[in-house]
C-alpha cells in the first residue's frame, strides 16, 4: 500500500467537516476530489485510510459525520410561527412559516419556538419591530424574564414579568420604552406563560 500524504489526509477530512458543518449532510467522492484538487481513485483510498483510522465512517460513501463535524453540527429545529405583539394584547393566529436550525453551542437545548416582534413596547429591552426571538416554551417564568402571556382573553403580547401585587390581587405586565410608555405595566388577574424569551436576533 502506497503511504499516505499527511497533507491530502488532512485536507480531505477538513473539507468534508466543513461540507458537513454547512450541508449537514455527506459530500460524493466527486465532489471531494475536486475540492480538495486530487483525483476519485485517490480519494476513495484516503477515505478507506480515515476511515479505518475511525476518523469517519466510510463503505461506498461516507455514512456518518466525522466527529469533528459532530461536534459542531448539533441542531435544534425551531418552528417559526408568526408575530408577537410588542403592546397592547392581540389575538394572533399560530401557523408555521418555516423551521430554523439553531445551533446548541450557542442557543443551548430547549423546546424553541421564534416569533416576529411588532410593535415598539420593548425596545429598552433591546427589541425591536421585526426582531425575531427565540422562545422556551415548557418552562418556567420567573419574575423580570421576558414572557409571552396569554391573558383570559385569549390575546398574547410580549412584555416583562414585574411580579404579583398583593394590594390590587394582579400580575404586572410591563412595558420596556420609558421615553413612549413610562412606567406602563398591563394589569391582569391571571395569564398563561406560553414561553419565556431567551435571544433576540436582528440583522445590523
Amino acid at each position: 500500500m502506497r503511504p499516505k500524504n499527511q497533507e491530502i489526509s488532512n485536507a480531505i477530512l477538513k473539507f468534508v467537516t466543513k461540507y458537513y458543518q454547512v450541508n449537514r449532510t455527506a459530500p460524493t467522492i466527486s465532489e471531494i476530489a475536486e475540492g480538495v484538487g486530487v483525483a476519485r481513485s485517490t480519494t476513495h483510498r484516503y477515505l478507506q485510510d480515515l476511515s479505518e483510522k475511525g476518523y469517519l465512517d466510510y463503505s461506498r460513501g461516507i455514512n456518518s459525520a466525522p466527529e469533528s463535524a459532530k461536534m459542531k453540527t448539533a441542531y435544534v429545529s425551531a418552528p417559526l410561527v408568526g408575530s408577537i405583539q410588542c403592546g397592547c394584547p392581540e389575538e394572533e393566529q399560530e401557523f408555521v412559516e418555516e423551521y430554523v436550525s439553531l445551533p446548541v453551542s450557542m442557543f443551548g437545548k430547549g423546546d424553541f419556538y421564534i416569533l416576529r416582534a411588532k410593535g415598539d413596547s420593548m425596545v429598552d429591552a433591546g427589541i425591536e419591530e421585526d426582531d425575531l426571538l427565540v422562545i422556551e416554551r415548557n418552562c418556567p417564568a420567573s419574575e423580570g424574564d421576558i414572557v409571552v402571556a396569554l391573558d383570559p382573553d385569549n390575546q398574547n403580547t410580549l412584555k416583562r414579568y414585574a411580579g404579583y401585587d398583593a394590594d390590587e390581587e394582579c400580575y404586572l405586565l410591563a412595558y420596556e420604552n420609558e421615553a413612549k410608555y413610562p412606567g406602563a405595566v398591563i394589569k391582569v388577574k391571571s395569564f398563561k406563560v406560553q414561553g419565556v424569551a431567551r435571544h433576540v436576533l436582528k440583522a445590523l
